[in-house]
């Protein structure tokens, strides 16, 4: 068994790393043809996106074989210091960081920048597991789900100081995480609740929803008693006062920031998702031409570098975060279903694995994983539909960069280490 342990490709999950090459190779596709232009360029280039993003793919071979080279015990037992290492990445960005798009979240190291977010998601994973494996934290004591809070929301903090809400926004996905290891659904049903009224009080403005919650919490906290054969009907007050105030001050709360704290573009994406307004030649013109170029894609789409919209650079940062409509265009429905899929795939094999796991770490590390890759898809597929608002979030393996590539090629073979190594003893 120890001489199985020595080989790094021993136990691999074979499938994983398939879904993982044929997400990757697809991805380059169609940055190819989202970036390339009329003049004639070798692939291996950094003057193209596409030449870059060849180069990237390339230096992830180096990097998984340096990720399996170290066994399982390895990750679990340094992921605090991982953890630690990659907050003082992110307080370095303070002071030595590249401000790019109003945003100070890279360093510049002359043609190559990195971006330390796409990497803290990994070791968040590795920190989190260590934690909730440790066989002396009871999940159950408010002080430990306070920890586990802590570790997860201390790298979104930093990460919104940037600013970059979204990389901030992926750390949500940790509830996944924290329910299938305990946490009670009050807390996702709570948070879902709090968006829910937020998008309600921009829709409807805070007059509106103060009065109508009034009337119903009063009617639902209204209840009947029977006195003398007859009934009564009697509202139990402390309670309609209790949670009237506390939900009058979220939307006092909601209002006040929407429109003294966000700022103006801000507004505008909520308010063009919501229907609220139309601006198709400003703020939603990403949004508007992505869903162009997707819906003229049709059920086959056009061809591999025959979309017109594609080739002719209508959406901005199509290579990047829009790289999806580049799918809905070439692929039509067809290629847009199979890449859904294929993801899909990866998600449901994660999840699997991990449910395999006698060890509780690589249990939790997969269900992290799992968690992260669906709400980047989620949240970039449906930005680049028009149902989510544009928040610069990559899809997965597919996206131009090569921070983006590394961090989820990390995340990924990480847990494909930890499974490799789920039936040896640590």
């Amino acid at each position: 068994m120890r001489q199985e342990q020595n080989n790094i490709f021993a136990g691999i999950d074979w499938l994983l790393v398939l879904l993982f090459a044929v997400l990757v190779g697809f991805g380059w596709l169609n940055i190819y043809s989202a970036s390339k232009t009329e003049e004639t360029v070798e692939l291996l280039s950094f003057s193209t996106e596409y030449g870059k993003q060849l180069i990237f793919i390339c230096l992830t071979i180096p990097l998984i074989v340096l990720i399996l080279f170290f066994n399982a015990k390895f990750y679990e037992k340094f992921a605090g210091i991982f953890y630690i290492l990659s907050l003082l990445s992110l307080l370095g960005l303070f002071l030595f960081g590249k401000t790019i798009n109003g945003a100070t979240s890279w360093y510049n190291f002359g043609v190559l920048g990195l971006q330390p977010s796409e990497f803290v998601k990994a070791f968040t994973a590795l920190a989190v597991a260590k934690l909730l494996s440790d066989r002396q934290y009871n999940f159950k004591l408010i002080k430990n789900q306070i920890k586990a809070f802590i570790v997860i929301f201390t790298p979104a903090f930093l990460i919104l100081l940037q600013p970059d809400a979204g990389s901030a926004l992926i750390y949500l996905a940790f509830f996944f995480v924290l329910n299938r290891e305990g946490l009670t659904l009050n807390y996702i049903i709570l948070g879902t609740s709090v968006i829910v009224l937020f998008i309600l009080t921009i829709l409807f403005g805070v007059k509106w929803m103060l009065i109508s919650l009034f009337l119903l919490i009063t009617i639902f906290s209204a209840y009947v008693i029977y006195r003398g054969g007859k009934r009564f009907l009697r509202f139990n007050w402390h309670k309609i006062l209790g949670v009237y105030l506390i939900v009058g001050v979220f939307i006092l709360g909601t209002g006040f920031a929407y429109n003294n704290v966000f700022q103006q573009h801000h507004r505008d994406r909520f308010e063009i998702l919501l229907g609220l307004k139309t601006d198709n030649q400003g703020i939603g013109y990403n949004s508007h031409q992505s869903e162009l170029t997707i819906s003229s894609g049709g059920f086959t789409g056009k061809g591999y570098l025959k979309g017109d919209l594609t080739q002719g650079d209508f959406v901005p940062e199509q290579h990047t975060d829009y790289i999806f409509s580049t799918v809905g265009e070439e692929w039509g429905f067809l290629g847009s279903t199979l890449v859904i899929v294929l993801f899909m795939l990866l998600m449901y094999r994660i999840i699997y694995l991990s449910e395999t796991h006698t060890n509780k770490f690589g249990r939790i590390y997969g269900y992290g994983l799992a968690s992260i890759l669906f709400f980047h898809v989620i949240v970039n597929i449906g930005m680049v539909i028009g149902l989510l608002p544009t928040v610069g979030i990559p899809l997965p393996f597919f996206s131009y960069g090569g921070s983006s590539l590394w961090g989820f090629t990390m995340l990924l073979f990480i847990f494909i280490r930890l499974d490799a190594h789920k039936h040896y003893d640590w």
